[in-house]
């Protein structure tokens, strides 16, 4: 717990991975657990998956039931025909018609059994879908940190993608085949014993050639699915720097290295599927040299009248025996060359769903908080809850020693005492930091690049959890507060915006839900973003998209800065709120924003020196210390690092 002094329990062990990179959860071999996993999912649809089973078998029995009629067919209505002085063509004309509903009978279990997988398919998808997406926003932050988006955004498309053609195709039509494979053996036995054995003597010599074949590529089917996410993170990255890549003539560079990713997604995949490829045309080659052999042992034994044991007794081949036995000898090897072909398909599933279930076991944020933040109001000098909003919140605190519940009001009291960082255990980055920031109080870090700013602002949010020391809130240990109510209680602006498709109005709301259309243009005003706002297309309920490209890069803050307004959060976090806003509209926000933060605990990070005058406290850090802390004169007066830093800015200016 952080109560404790140098307890290490805030620290995070970080994976690592290639490129210093965590693994994202995948695992080096696809086990059973995977497929038993996978299955769970489909067995949600166990009515539709009956009905599958009725389709996929009605469908493999009317194929074996063609094939069985064509030697009736043959020899009970063709044959006599042939020899007959005045030939009846009615009962083959029946025959046909029974042989067509046999078929008719056969495509409509196809139908309905491909239709009915779709329906499987594309719910079990959703479901994970949902899952990952679920379970994504209970990931930490460092997670996505440290792994890219497009790495992540393969998991939504290539993987789930790779599940569902296994799901709706592959694996009923590996059903089908099993069900077809022993249905047309059953027939086979029926109609010649000695010529099933001939059979099965020569499938089992192809097994084990395809076997063979089929087991080099399993593997590169994994490394497969890894190169598409390397290379989409790789494009995700390069489309979103696209203006450095073309400032600084990238181009050469950025397709040299999109070559070197791309050359190893070609090589993993076309040693994935050099194998599968081959797989159907040797099937295939082998079912004719099959066929052959069928027709030249059936027909010697026929011509020789050897004598055939069948299920039905001693006998000899007639000719529609054999054509039957050699329609069900295509029958008998299509299938086993579709089960081959399919298994690689499944295999490449496989290795899409073990990525999927990798992340899905990311180990989610820890939130082991039992005070909530509760709206309330003050009765008789008691601070009790209400369900209205009236701008006055409490912390509840539950006591399980006598099941009592208190109420503390949210003053904004924010307290960082001996605190000890580290993004990597092995590597602090901040040290003994200890702030005191009383409520309404206006505390400002400022220093170089790296020094630790932000840092500071991703603990209080418990974006990241201390290696050592204590942070209260209002007197409260921040690890005893529940995440969700610690970061409704902060507003935050950051220097980079983001804004998300919809209108204008729903990107201000998105602070609180809740907010009406008033309260959103009060908030809006009060971050001087109306005025630009009226003069949109459609002012308040223009459409926004691809993170608001079409505003300038300070309207974007400026609503960003609105968003936080209307959440009216008791402490605030700027973080270089201003630092995309040219000086005169600087000049016109620092009203509202000044007005944003009044009565409020307000920490900002600034380079611009300007912004941060006013504060109460300002905290000048250096390679992760607090090397100077006071209020603006008093900083000047001792002409140390704060003083050559502010005179180092008028300079430049």
């Amino acid at each position: 717990m952080m109560e404790d002094k140098k307890n290490p329990a805030g620290k995070e062990p970080v994976e690592k991975g290639p490129a210093g990179k965590a693994p994202m959860g995948q695992r080096p071999e696809i086990g059973k657990d995977t497929v038993k996993r996978l299955l769970s999912y489909v067995k949600r649809y166990k009515k539709l998956l009956v009905a599958v089973f009725f389709g996929i078998a009605v469908s493999a029995l009317a194929g074996v039931l063609g094939s069985l009629f064509l030697g009736k067919l043959i020899d009970d209505y063709i044959t006599p025909l042939i020899v007959a002085k005045d030939p009846d063509y009615g009962p083959l004309k029946k025959a046909i018609v029974i042989m067509a509903c046999i078929y008719l009978t056969g495509a409509l279990g196809a139908y309905m059994y491909n239709r009915l997988m779709v329906v499987v398919a594309q719910g079990v998808l959703k479901t994970i879908r949902d899952e990952m997406f679920a379970h994504m926003q209970k990931l930490p932050i460092r997670f996505f940190d440290t792994h890219t988006h497009g790495d992540i955004m393969s998991y939504y498309t290539n993987d789930i993608d790779a599940l569902r053609q296994a799901i709706a195709q592959s694996i009923p039509q590996m059903i089908n085949s099993l069900f077809t494979i022993v249905a047309v053996l059953l027939s086979m036995i029926y109609i010649s014993i000695w010529l099933s054995l001939f059979v099965l003597v020569i499938v089992f010599v192809m097994l084990r050639i395809t076997g063979m074949i089929a087991g080099k590529s399993g593997k590169y089917f994994f490394l497969q699915q890894k190169s598409i996410a390397d290379v989409n993170g790789y494009i995700e990255e390069m489309i979103n720097g696209q203006k450095v890549i073309k400032v600084f003539n990238h181009e050469e560079k950025a397709k040299e290295d999109f070559n070197k990713k791309n050359e190893e997604l070609f090589s993993n995949a076309s040693r994935a599927n050099k194998y599968a490829n081959i797989l159907m045309p040797i099937m295939n080659n082998l079912g004719y040299f099959l066929y052959v052999l069928i027709a030249i042992v059936g027909g010697a034994m026929a011509i020789n009248e050897v004598t055939n044991l069948s299920l039905t007794g001693l006998g000899v081949l007639t000719l529609g025996s054999i054509a039957s036995f050699l329609q069900l000898s295509r029958s008998f090897i299509q299938p086993i060359g579709q089960i081959s072909q399919q298994i690689n398909m499944i295999v490449m599933a496989l290795a899409g769903a073990n990525r999927i279930f990798g992340l899905l076991d990311e180990k989610p944020e820890d939130d082991d908080g039992y005070v909530n933040l509760v709206n309330a109001k003050e009765v008789d000098g008691k601070i009790v809850p209400t369900d209205e909003r009236t701008g006055l919140w409490a912390w509840k605190h539950p006591h399980s020693a006598d099941n009592t519940v208190t109420y503390t009001r949210l003053t904004g009291e924010v307290v960082l005492n001996d605190v000890d960082f580290g993004y990597n255990e092995n590597k602090i980055v901040l040290h003994n930091i200890t702030i005191h920031a009383a409520p309404g109080t206006k505390v400002a870090f400022v220093g170089a690049t790296g020094a630790g700013k932000t840092t500071i602002t991703n603990l209080i949010n418990r974006f990241y959890d201390i290696a050592d020391g204590k942070i209260r809130y209002d007197g409260i240990n921040i690890n005893k507060i529940k995440k969700a109510d610690l970061r409704h209680s902060l507003g935050i602006v950051l220097q980079d915006t983001n804004l998300f498709t919809g209108t204008v109005m729903d990107n201000i709301r998105y602070g609180r839900l809740d907010a009406t259309d008033e309260e959103c243009i009060k908030a809006a005003k009060l971050a001087n973003a109306h005025g630009f706002i009226k003069l949109l297309p459609d002012g308040y309920n223009t459409m926004i998209s691809g993170n608001g490209g079409e505003l300038s890069q300070g309207q974007r803050q400026l609503l960003s800065i609105a968003r936080a307004a209307v959440a009216d959060p008791p402490v605030m976090i700027l973080d270089e709120a201003t630092s995309s806003i040219d000086t005169r509209t600087e000049a016109i926000v620092a009203k509202g924003m000044d007005a944003l933060m009044k009565g409020r605990t307000v920490f900002v990070i600034a380079h611009r020196l300007s912004t941060v005058k006013n504060s109460d406290v300002i905290m000048v850090l250096e390679n992760g210390h607090i090397i100077e802390r006071g209020n603006h004169e008093e900083l000047i007066a001792k002409k140390g690092q704060y003083y050559k830093l502010y005179t180092g800015a008028f300079e430049l200016e």
